[in-house]
C-alpha cells in the first residue's frame, strides 16, 4: 500500500487522477441517496409552519446557543423512545433551515418538548433553571423576560425562509409583524389563524400582558416542537432494541 502511495507521489498526474477517484466515490455516497428522497421523506399532509412568533423564538434559540446542547432528534433506540417519544422523522424537519438535530446532549433531547410543560414552568426554567430542575447546569436566561423582541423585521425572515422552501405568502410576510404581536396576546386575532390554522397557540406565554418579550418568543417556539405535525406518531413503529 505504501508502496503504491510513494509511487503515486513521483507522478503527478497519477496522484490527480487517484484524488478525483476517491472524492468520486465521497462524492458518489452523499449524492445518490438524494435521488431517493420521495420514498426517504415521509408525507405530512398535516404539516403546518412556524408562525413569526415562533420563528423569532427559533432565532433566539439558535443566538443563545441551546443547541449546543439540546439535541432536536430522538434515535430508534427503545431507551429514546422510551423516555422522548416517537422517534424523530425527517418530515419533521423540513422547514428547518438550518435544523437543530445537534451533535451532543448536556441537557434532555427537545424534539417533543411542546406542550410536556407549562408555560409558567417553561419562563421559571429560563429564569432560574434550578429552581424547576435542582441539578441543571443550565445558565439563567432571566433578561429574556425585559427584553422587548424586535417584530419590525420578522417579514424579512419569512421572505428569506421563503426563499428557501419554506412556503410563506406574500400575505403572511406583510403581516409577519401583526401576527407575532397578536399571537402573544390572550385572544390572537382572526387573520392569525386564518393563515396558520386553528390550531395556532396565541396566548401571553411569559406572563406579562404588558409587552411582547424575547421571552414570549422563545416559549411559543418551545411549545410547538413536536407538534408540527402528527406523522411520527401515525407512523410510530416498534423501537429498536
Amino acid at each position: 500500500m505504501f508502496g503504491l502511495h510513494y509511487r503515486l507521489e513521483k507522478h503527478g498526474l497519477a496522484l490527480v487522477l487517484g484524488i478525483i477517484f476517491v472524492a468520486a466515490i465521497g462524492g458518489l455516497v452523499e449524492i445518490a441517496p438524494l435521488f431517493t428522497i420521495d420514498e426517504t421523506v415521509e408525507d405530512a399532509p398535516d404539516m403546518r409552519l412556524y408562525t413569526p412568533l415562533e420563528v423569532a423564538g427559533r432565532n433566539i434559540y439558535i443566538r443563545e446557543g441551546c443547541y449546543a446542547c439540546h439535541s432536536q432528534m430522538i434515535r430508534t433506540l427503545r431507551d429514546e423512545v422510551e423516555r422522548y417519544g416517537p422517534y424523530s422523522l425527517a418530515v419533521e424537519s423540513k422547514y428547518d433551515h438550518p435544523m437543530q438535530w445537534g451533535s451532543k446532549r448536556t441537557g434532555p433531547d427537545l424534539a417533543r418538548i411542546g406542550g410536556k410543560y407549562s408555560d409558567e414552568w417553561q419562563v421559571a426554567h429560563l429564569i432560574n433553571p434550578r429552581a424547576v430542575v435542582s441539578q441543571s447546569i443550565m445558565p439563567s436566561y432571566r433578561f429574556l423576560a425585559s427584553t422587548a423582541l424586535r417584530t419590525d423585521d420578522l417579514g424579512l425572515h419569512l421572505k428569506a425562509l421563503s426563499r428557501v422552501g419554506v412556503p410563506y405568502t406574500q400575505e403572511m410576510v406583510t403581516n409577519a409583524t401583526a401576527d407575532a404581536i397578536a399571537q402573544a396576546s390572550a385572544d390572537g386575532g382572526e387573520g392569525l389563524t386564518t393563515r396558520y390554522g386553528t390550531a395556532t397557540q396565541a396566548r401571553v406565554f411569559d406572563g406579562n400582558p404588558g409587552q411582547v418579550t424575547e421571552m414570549d418568543a422563545l416559549v411559543a417556539y418551545l411549545q410547538i416542537l413536536g407538534r408540527l405535525t402528527n406523522a411520527a406518531h401515525a407512523n410510530s413503529q416498534p423501537p429498536e432494541e
